[in-house]
Formats: structure tokens, sequence, C-alpha cells
């Protein structure tokens, strides 16, 4: 047991000081530093069974890079993430370890005990690497060719043929990665003008910060990976283009759900009313909140997130470093919001406001009448109506129900709805022969293939909003039935 930490409690995760960061976007987790790092890999047992492993949607070999980390051999703990994730810096920030890998550790099953911090030391290692070691040749794990290989010792890996990636999200960053490095020439084909997809535009940066997307796009050119930005597919260019005319072998599509859903109640379309999705997009991506805007946000002084999930969370903290006053209102109970644990906790600390048990039903508008006055037609308030929760709905969760004449009211400059996205219908509505699924996500079978022929999906794309990680794995599963389509067709 000498080499083993019984304690029963993780270390904690180092962070601003609420009053501090709340000010700013600044990253709010600080990172485990070298000695904690390895004494919270200690309090891995190295199960036989490796119960952790099955909760990780990329099925990285946790016990194995957390006994490089307790041997202070950082770099080989990276070679093992990286086999599995394209992304380590990524997810050991954003993934739900809690209810993915550390839901599974069996240091957390007992009574008081918590799980190992295996999301910190993904990130800590990811960093580490990132920051200390000297950039590898991509070629020993890309898909590179060389004339003296016999010499050199490297194995020549075989073209495979064209592959285009539409969406530079976490699940078409997964899925070219592991193309590349079999060997298929791929082009990744990104609506914006910055690849990254939702890791750019949608997580804000304390949350994740935008350098360390970068570097992850940087890795996968190193591979080879080519990136095509400002291409809108199924407005510049079809899928059957690609295939026809520019001779892609296969299509992978991974274009996320970004188009945002709406309560379709009174005042919806007033001023000061945001989706989060385009709240987010113009605070993290187009600095629309910060001074020389040409697209200058609301700086609002009372906010209103409508919505419990992790978006939410990032609204209502992207609206409070804005200088607003921010309330959450969410339908059910504290316990039964999604977002994550760790979310919450520093929303709370940083003074948000969480309104539970309660719903909007109506947006007011100011009483001006004059078109010339700038509040004319802007939201001043939430009229919501309070809940209580009655029978377990098809989730599994209670499901609320409005108190008759319980009505209130909130005062407030903007509302911002975060009550989830569904996929853009672009692609399907451009696209003849692709079956999609009731509510517009793209139809696949267990290999992630469409209904046409080498044309795959994978993420938000074919399941709705989820997670990085299942987009990541999602992505992976379909690069992997791309390689077989690919070796089976170019025989």
């Amino acid at each position: 047991m000498a080499n083993f930490n019984m304690q029963p409690k993780k270390h904690p995760m180092p962070t601003q000081p609420a009053e501090e960061r709340s000010r700013n976007f600044k990253e709010v987790a600080l990172g485990y530093d070298e000695a904690v790092a390895i004494d919270e890999a200690k309090r891995c047992l190295n199960c036989k069974t490796r119960p952790c492993v099955s909760g990780c949607p990329v099925e990285i070999a946790i016990p194995e890079f957390i006994s490089f980390v307790v041997a202070g051999e950082f770099e080989k703990a990276y070679e093992v993430i990286s086999r599995s994730s394209s992304l380590p810096a990524v997810c050991g920030r954003v993934c739900p370890q809690e209810t993915q890998c550390e839901g599974k550790c069996t240091r957390g099953i007992k009574a008081g005990c918590e799980a190992v911090g295996i999301g910190n030391l993904e990130r800590f290692v990811a960093d580490y690497h990132n920051k200390n070691a000297a950039r590898r040749d991509l070629a020993d794990v890309g898909a590179e060719y060389s004339e003296n290989a016999e010499n050199s010792g490297k194995s020549v890996k075989r073209y495979l043929g064209k592959a285009a990636v539409i969406g530079s999200g976490p699940a078409g960053l997964a899925c070219a990665g592991d193309l590349a490095k079999a060997g298929c020439d791929v082009t990744i084909f990104e609506a914006l003008h910055v690849a990254g997809g939702v890791l750019m535009y949608g997580i804000p940066e304390f949350r994740l910060p935008k350098e360390i997307v970068r570097q992850e796009v940087e890795n996968l050119l190193r591979l080879g990976v080519k990136i095509e930005t400002n291409m809108v597919i199924g407005k510049t260019l079809s899928i059957a283009e690609l295939k026809d005319e520019y001779g892609f072998d296969a299509v992978f599509i991974g274009t996320g759900a970004g188009l945002p859903r709406f309560m379709n109640i009174e005042g919806e379309a007033l001023k000061g009313v945001y989706s989060a999705n385009e709240f987010l997009t113009r605070a993290n991506l187009m600095k629309a909140a910060f001074p020389g805007s040409k697209t200058p946000i609301q700086k609002a002084k009372k906010a209103v997130i409508v919505g419990g999930g992790n978006v939410a969370m990032d609204a209502a903290r992207t609206a409070k470093r804005l200088g607003a006053e921010v309330t959450v209102v969410y339908r059910r109970s504290l316990n039964e919001l999604p977002a994550r644990r760790e979310e919450v906790l520093h929303a709370q600390e940083e003074g948000i406001i969480f309104e539970t048990l309660a719903n909007p039903v109506r947006l007011l508008a100011t009483e001006t009448k004059d078109p010339r006055d700038p509040g004319y037609g802007s939201v001043c308030a939430a009229e919501c109506v309070r809940m209580a929760l009655g029978e377990p709905d098809e989730s599994g969760r209670r499901s609320p129900v409005a108190i008759e004449g319980s009505e209130f009211t909130i005062e407030t400059d903007c509302v911002i709805m975060a009550l989830g996205t569904s996929p853009n219908p672009l692609i399907k509505n451009t696209t003849a022969g692709l079956v999609v699924q009731k509510r517009g996500e793209i139809a696949v079978d267990e290999t992630g293939k469409t209904s046409l022929e080498g044309v795959y999906c994978g993420g938000d794309a074919a399941t709705g909003a989820a997670t990085v990680i299942k987009a990541m794995g999602a992505g992976k599963k379909a690069a992997k039935s791309i390689i077989e389509y690919l070796q089976k067709n170019n025989s």
C-alpha cells in the first residue's frame, strides 16, 4: 500500500477566487501542479476490471495513463491518452467525468469517498505536453510516406483515398484525425471563419481557453489534414458535388446541432431576447461585448437565463462577466438541474441567482410607444409561474406542473433562452435521398453510415445536442467505418 494514496477525497481543483473571476474571462480552473497530480494519481487502485474505461466514450486506457503519472512519466501518459483521444486538453476541461469515467471509479463507490480525479489528471497531462514537450514529428503517427521507409524504420501507410469532413467540431476533428492517421487525404469544410466548431463559438474562454482549441487543431494540420473555412456545405457546395465533382470517396457529416429552440411564448421577438447560441457565439467568437466591436452585444443590467443545462450556465456566467445581475429560471428543482455540478457550484459562487421550480409564460415589453425611443420594443420583465413536480415523464424525471394563480414577474432587460438545439436543416434540405429522423437528426446505423453510399454522420447532427466526448466517440466510430469502406472499395 506504500505507493497508494488512500485519502477518501480527491485533490480539489485550484480556482480563481469567485469575486475576482466573475469580473474577467480568464480560465476559472487553474490546474494541478506536478506534485498534486502524482499524489492524486496514487489514489488509483489500478483495478483489473478497469470499470473507468467502460465509462469513457472513446475508451481511453485510464489505469495505464495514470500509472505513468504516478511514475512522473507525463509524456508517456500523454501517448496513452492520445491513442484514443484527439482532444485531451479539451476533454480534461469540459467532459462530464462525474457521470462517465469517474462515475464508474471503484474509489467513488464507498460512502464518503470520491472517485479519482481522472478528468483533472487528463487535463494536467495534456497541458504538460502542450507546455513542456518539444513538438514531436507527427510523421510517426500520421499519414505520411517515405521513399526511405525501409531505412528509416517507419512503416509505409497505404493511401486509402479522399475523405471530406463537414464541420470542425468535436466529431469532425476526431473523425479527421483518425482518418489521417490511417492514410486518408482529409479535407475539413468549416462554415465559420475559424476551425473548432462549438469549442470555439459555444464554450466560453473562462471554461475552455481558445488557445487550447487552436493547439489541438494545429496537431491535425501537422497530420496533413487540410481545413477550408467559410465553406457552407449545402450552400457553397453540395454533398453530391463533393463526391461527383471534387472526387471525395467518402463524406462525414459532423455539423452539430446549432439551431436554437424557443418557448413560443408572447414577447420572444422583443429586443433583448437572445438564444443562448447567438449570445455565446457573439460573445465568444465575434467579441461583440468588447470595445471596438462592429456588432456590439447588449450589456444588460439584469439578465434572465431560461434553462438548466451546461449551455445555460455558460450563458449565465458570461452575462455576469459582462456586468449583469443574473437570474437562472429553471422549471424543476436544483436537484434536477442537468448541468454539471461543478458548473452550478461555480455559478452560485459567482453570485448567480437560481429561481427554480419556475417557468416563463410571457415576456413583457417597455411601455414606450415612440419608435425613436431606444427602449421601444425592448423586453422589460419576464412573467413566470411557480411549478410543482408531478409524476415522472419518459425521461425518468418528475414532470413540472404549473401552480394556478402563482404568477410573478422578474425585472429584466435581457432574456437568454437556453432550451436546447437541433440540427440545422440545410444539409438535409439540399441532399437528395438523405434520410432524417422526426426531429431533424440524420438517420445512421450503428456504424455511423447514412442512407447514402459513402456518406457517414456522427455527433449532435445524428443524436441531437450531447457532450463533446460523445461526439468525439461518434466521430471515431464513423472513421473506423469509413476506413473499412475505403479499404474495401480501393483494394
